[in-house]
C-alpha cells in the first residue's frame, strides 16, 4: 500500500478514540431514554429534557475517554485478549463514570438540574458504556484484521539469528498471521539464497543497513541469545542506522517476566524479579476458587460423567476410572483420577506418551479424549486439594526424574499445584510435545499468575473444546449403539 505503516496506525488510534467517544455519548442517551421509560427506583418528579444534560454528557465522554487513555487502551497491541479487554474497559469506565459524577457535581453545583440527574441513569449509562465499548472494540479489531489481510498496516519484518530461538520466532510469526507481520526473511551467517525455518536467508548482520533501506523494513527481531551480548549489541548498532523498531528475544530473561522491576543497592541498579510462589491471602483465594469451581463443575457435569461411566462399563469389563500416581505440589505424589480410555495391555511394553490415533485407545476413549472429557474426574482431585483448576499438568514420577536431568528449571513447576488445564495446554502444547517448551510456558504462568489469568485460561480451554466439537467429528459406534466388546481396563497418559 502507498500509505506508511505508522500513518495507518495513527488512523487506527484516532478512529478508535472517535468510536469510543461516540459510543459513550450513545450510552448516555440510551440511559436517559431508559430512565424516562422505567420508573425505577421511583417515578421521575420532573420531566427534564435531554438537552438539559448536554454539559453532563460532555463531562461523561471526556472523563471516560481520558480514563481509557490512562489504562493504555489506545495502545493497539498485535493480539488482544477479549478477557483482558473486558477487564480493562470495565475498570476504565468505572473510574471514568465516578470522575464524571464528581466533576459534574462540582461544576453544576448551583444548577438545580443536577438534582434531577437520577442515580438509575448513572447506572444505566455505566452498564451500557461497558457493553457498547467492548462490542465496538471487537468490531474495530475485526475491521483492522480485514484491512491487514488486504495489506493495510502490515509490518515488514526480518529475523536475525541462526539457532533454535530464531527458528521458534519464525515459526510463531508464520503460524500467527493475526499478529500483522509480513516476514521477508532471516539474516544470519548462512549462505545467501538458502532457506532457514521456511524463509529465505537475506544476508549477514553487516547487510542490515542496506536491507533496512531497500526493503523498507518496519521492524527487526533479534533472536540470537546463543551469540552473547557483545554480538547482539553489534547487530543493534547496524539496525540503528535506519528508522526501524528493534526487538530482542531475551536470553537469561526468557524465564524472567515483564513483572521484573529495577531496584537499587546504594545507587547500584539491580533487577528485582518477583517471587512467583503464591503466598498468604492469594493462596487462600485461589484455593477458594478451586473448591467452588470444582463443586459446581461436579454438580453440573454429573449427568455427563454418569453417561460416560456407563458407556465405559458397557464397552469393556474393568474399572470405570483410571487412577495413576502423579507428582504434585512440592514434588509430592498423589493419585490422579481420570476416566479409563485405553485397553488393559496399553503399557505392557512400559509407559509411553499418548499420540494421535493411538492404537491402545478404545473407541470411546478416543472420543472422550478428543473432547477432554476423560479428565473430568480431575475435579475430585481439585475438590480435595490435590490439584488446582489451572496450573502445570502433573507428570508421573519416572518422567519427572528424566526431565529434571535434561530440562532447565523443570522442578520449579512443582512449586505450584498441578492443574486440570494450564497456559501450555491452551497454547497447543498437549500430549506428545516438547517438554522444554511446555516448561517455559508453565514457568511464565507461575511468574505472571493472577485471578484474571486463571479465568482467561479456563475460558480459552472451554472455547477450544467447543471449537473441536463444532467440527462435528463422528460419534464412536459405542455412543450410537452401545454394545460390549472384549477390551478391558487400561492406563492413560496426558
Amino acid at each position: 500500500m502507498g500509505m506508511s505503516t505508522q500513518r495507518i496506525r495513527t488512523i487506527y488510534t484516532v478512529s478508535l478514540v472517535i468510536l469510543d467517544a461516540c459510543l459513550v455519548a450513545v450510552s448516555f442517551v440510551l440511559a436517559y431514554q431508559l430512565r424516562a421509560t422505567i420508573d425505577w427506583p421511583e417515578p421521575l418528579a420532573v420531566n427534564v429534557p435531554l438537552t438539559a444534560y448536554t454539559g453532563l454528557l460532555v463531562v461523561q465522554v471526556i472523563s471516560v475517554v481520558v480514563a481509557l487513555f490512562f489504562y493504555r487502551l489506545y495502545y493497539i497491541p498485535r493480539a488482544v485478549s477479549r478477557v483482558d479487554q473486558f477487564y480493562y474497559v470495565f475498570a476504565a469506565v468505572s473510574i471514568g463514570t465516578l470522575v464524571a459524577v464528581a466533576i459534574s457535581t462540582f461544576i453544576f453545583k448551583n444548577d438545580r438540574l443536577i438534582l434531577d440527574y437520577p442515580r438509575a441513569m448513572i447506572i444505566y449509562a455505566w452498564v451500557l458504556t461497558i457493553v457498547l465499548l467492548v462490542l465496538g472494540r471487537m468490531a474495530h479489531q475485526l475491521l483492522r484484521a480485514a484491512l491487514r489481510n488486504r495489506g493495510w498496516g502490515k509490518d515488514r519484518v526480518i529475523v536475525v539469528g541462526t539457532g533454535d530461538m530464531a527458528q521458534a520466532v519464525i515459526q510463531r510469526i508464520l503460524r500467527s498471521p493475526y499478529l500483522g507481520y509480513e516476514l521477508l526473511g532471516v539474516v544470519n551467517g548462512l549462505e545467501l539464497g538458502r532457506e532457514f525455518g521456511g524463509v529465505p536467508v537475506l544476508g549477514t548482520p553487516e547487510d542490515l543497513p542496506h536491507l533496512i533501506e531497500t526493503l523498507g523494513l518496519d521492524e527487526v527481531i533479534i533472536a540470537m541469545p546463543e551469540k552473547g551480548h557483545r554480538e547482539t549489541v553489534r547487530v543493534i548498532s547496524y539496525c540503528e542506522r535506519g528508522r526501524v523498531s528493534i526487538k530482542i528475544f531475551p536470553d537469561v530473561f526468557q524465564f524472567v517476566t515483564s513483572q521484573a522491576s529495577i531496584d537499587e543497592l546504594g545507587g547500584l541498579p539491580l533487577l528485582s524479579v518477583r517471587d512467583y510462589a503464591l503466598r498468604g491471602y492469594l493462596l487462600l483465594f485461589k484455593r477458594l476458587i478451586d473448591m467452588v469451581g470444582a463443586a459446581i463443575g461436579l454438580v453440573l457435569l454429573s449427568p455427563l460423567m454418569l453417561l460416560i461411566a456407563l458407556a465405559i462399563k458397557l464397552e469393556s469389563p474393568g474399572p470405570v476410572f483410571f487412577v495413576q500416581e502423579r507428582m504434585g505440589l512440592d514434588a509430592k505424589p498423589f493419585r490422579m483420577i481420570k476416566f479409563r480410555s485405553m485397553r488393559r495391555d496399553a503399557e505392557r511394553d512400559g509407559p509411553g506418551w499418548t499420540t494421535d490415533n493411538d492404537p491402545r485407545q478404545t473407541k470411546l476413549g478416543t472420543f472422550i479424549r478428543k473432547i477432554e472429557a476423560d479428565e473430568l474426574p480431575n475435579l475430585i482431585n481439585v475438590l480435595i486439594g490435590e490439584m488446582s483448576m489451572v496450573g502445570p499438568r502433573p507428570e508421573q514420577a519416572h518422567y519427572v526424574e528424566q526431565f529434571r536431568e535434561t530440562v532447565p528449571r523443570y522442578m520449579d513447576r512443582h512449586q505450584e499445584k498441578g492443574g486440570m488445564t494450564g497456559w501450555a495446554q491452551v497454547n497447543g502444547l498437549r500430549g506428545d510435545t516438547s517438554i522444554a517448551e511446555r516448561t517455559k510456558y508453565d514457568l511464565w504462568y507461575m511468574e505472571n499468575w493472577s485471578i484474571l489469568l486463571d479465568i482467561k485460561i479456563i475460558l480459552r480451554t472451554i472455547w477450544q473444546i467447543v471449537e473441536r466439537k463444532s467440527r462435528k467429528e463422528p460419534l464412536p459406534e459405542l455412543l450410537q449403539e452401545i454394545r460390549p466388546s472384549d477390551t478391558s481396563s487400561a492406563t492413560s497418559q496426558d
